[in-house]
C-alpha cells in the first residue's frame, strides 16, 4: 500500500513537475488531516490531525532552497470490549528540514519538497480494566523520518498540499499558506 501511494504520488510530482514558488525567507503553514498510520492500528481510529511550518533559510544556488521548520500532529485509538476499554494517544513533535526544488520554472503554482523530521512520539495509554501489563509496553521514544511533498497554490497565498511520510499518518493533505 505504502509502495503504491508513493508510485501515484511521484507521477503526480512529474506531471505538475514544472515550479518555482518556494524562495528564501518564504513561510508555508500547512494544516491537514491524515489518510493511514504507522502508529497503533487496534480499535476504532480518531482522525489523525498535523500542522507543520517551512521557513526559507537557505537559496543554495542553482535550483534549491533549504527550509527550517516544526511538526506537530495528534491521533488516537480506541478498543472496547466486554472486559474493558483501552485508549491510545499519539502526539508527535518534530523538527524538520526540506530541500525545495525551484527547477521546473514553468509551473510557478507548485512546490515539490523532500526532507528529514526529528521527532518525538508522545504515547498515552490508558485502560479501564484490569490490564495494567500492557501499559508498560508503550513507551514514548524519539525517530528520525523522511518526507516527500508537493503544494500546489491556487492564489498567491492560499493551497492545497500532499505530503508522503512519517508523522502521525502516512499521507496528510490539507490546505497550505504562504506568507
Amino acid at each position: 500500500m505504502k509502495r503504491t501511494i508513493f508510485i501515484l504520488w511521484a507521477i503526480c510530482i512529474a506531471t505538475w513537475a514544472q515550479a518555482q514558488s518556494f524562495q528564501k525567507e518564504t513561510i508555508a503553514i500547512n494544516a491537514g488531516i491524515g489518510l493511514g498510520t504507522a502508529l497503533g492500528g487496534l480499535g476504532k481510529a480518531r482522525p489523525a490531525i498535523s500542522a507543520s511550518v517551512d521557513y526559507g533559510v537557505w537559496d543554495i544556488g542553482g535550483p534549491g532552497v533549504i527550509s527550517l521548520g516544526g511538526y506537530v500532529g495528534n491521533t488516537g485509538y480506541r478498543y472496547s470490549s466486554g472486559a474493558y476499554t483501552a485508549k491510545w494517544n499519539y502526539v508527535v513533535i518534530g523538527a524538520r528540514g526540506a530541500y525545495h526544488y525551484r527547477g521546473f520554472t514553468s509551473v510557478p503554482k507548485l512546490d515539490a519538497y523532500g526532507g528529514a523530521m526529528l521527532g518525538y512520539n508522545m504515547v498515552r495509554y490508558s485502560s479501564d480494566g484490569e490490564d495494567i501489563a500492557l501499559a508498560d509496553s508503550y513507551g514514548s521514544g524519539i525517530g528520525l523520518s523522511g518526507f516527500l511533498g508537493g503544494r500546489w497554490f491556487f492564489t498567491p497565498k492560499t493551497g492545497a498540499y500532499a505530503e508522503l511520510g512519517y508523522g502521525v499518518s502516512v499521507l496528510n493533505v490539507g490546505i497550505t499558506f504562504r506568507f
